[in-house]
């Protein structure tokens, strides 16, 4: 059974009670790779799991910012604690973010039940943050009952969105054109629910026409997604959005501990991963060279190399 006794670590603690504080200097301690990093994500991972989760994926200029800060007025209406983890382009010479998205959002800025931190993509891939993963768990740990996640934009490899979150919201405008083609070819099968923002606009009704006919092609099974028009500035259509995204991460993941379970996976995924890369480029055995040349001679394939690889660690 897990112990759910309140944590040990002072941070953890004080994260654990809602301090808002230490929950800021978490998220600065979580997004490096100390040892005291690690150590702090153990102390807090058996806390997390019961927020929901909602990601907001779309193009530049789309309305994301303005429809979280929508969908924060709602919620908070229902007395619900919100916390928003909004990635922002980086600065090609500093690294940092630009804030654009904390800037848009200042409706809340001093609202106690609300907790929005703009983050620097730093050149990840997927439209996030590398340790975006921690930071959603530290504002579960903290108890917030939903977790709002902002990518920096949207595109076809920008799918590590749906690894983090229980429902992903898909944000698009009326008059795309291209833009509307790239959803249907790589976005429109990992989003939940799909929002056609600024609908008073005159091309938002046929936007929707578009990805209703590019969903009828591509759904299978149960599994339906709604196409919801919504303004932001209006409020209209925030409440079916939100309807909508609960619903979803109710399907995808029933219980807290599939929530926390999925979570857990994606984390240990990601690790692995980092760990058998740093294996690879340090190797300095002779096998990662003789592997190599068989490839590059076109004696065996990469992937053929890459388990032996794996085997060689694990003996």
């Amino acid at each position: 059974m897990v112990n759910l006794s309140k944590p040990t670590d002072s941070l953890a603690s004080a994260v654990y009670t809602g301090h808002r504080a230490a929950i800021g200097k978490a998220l600065s301690l979580v997004e490096g790779d100390s040892v005291a990093a690690s150590r702090f994500c153990q102390e807090i991972t058996c806390y997390t799991g019961q927020a929901t989760v909602i990601g907001l994926t779309g193009p530049a200029g789309c309305g994301k910012s303005t429809l979280i800060n929508a969908a924060i007025a709602h919620l908070r209406r229902q007395g619900l604690q919100i916390a928003v983890a909004a990635v922002d382009p980086s600065s090609a010479i500093t690294g940092g973010a630009i804030l654009g998205d904390r800037l848009r959002m200042t409706d809340h800025a001093q609202d106690a039940g609300v907790f929005i931190r703009s983050l620097s993509s730093r050149g990840h891939h997927g439209g996030l943050t590398r340790h975006i993963h921690r930071m959603v768990d530290v504002f579960d740990a903290a108890g917030f009952d939903v977790v709002m996640v902002e990518t920096v934009g949207t595109g076809q490899n920008e799918q590590e969105i749906t690894q983090i979150t229980d429902a992903l919201i898909v944000v698009c405008t009326g008059g795309q054109g291209d833009d509307v083609q790239a959803l249907k070819a790589g976005i429109l099968e990992i989003a939940d629910v799909l929002v056609v923002n600024k609908a008073d606009l005159i091309p938002a009704k046929t936007t929707i026409e578009q990805l209703r006919s590019g969903l009828a092609l591509r759904q299978s099974g149960n599994r339906e997604v709604p196409v919801i028009a919504t303004n932001a500035l209006s409020g209209e259509g925030i409440d079916e959005m939100l309807t909508a995204a609960n619903t979803a991460a109710q399907g995808r993941n029933s219980t807290r501990a599939d929530r926390r379970r999925a979570r857990i996976r994606e984390l240990l995924a990601q690790s692995s991963a980092e760990l058998v890369k740093g294996k690879v480029l340090g190797d300095e055995s002779g096998l990662i060279t003789t592997l190599c040349d068989q490839i590059a001679m076109g004696q065996r394939s990469i992937k053929d190399c890459a388990a032996d690889f794996l085997h060689e660690l694990s003996s």
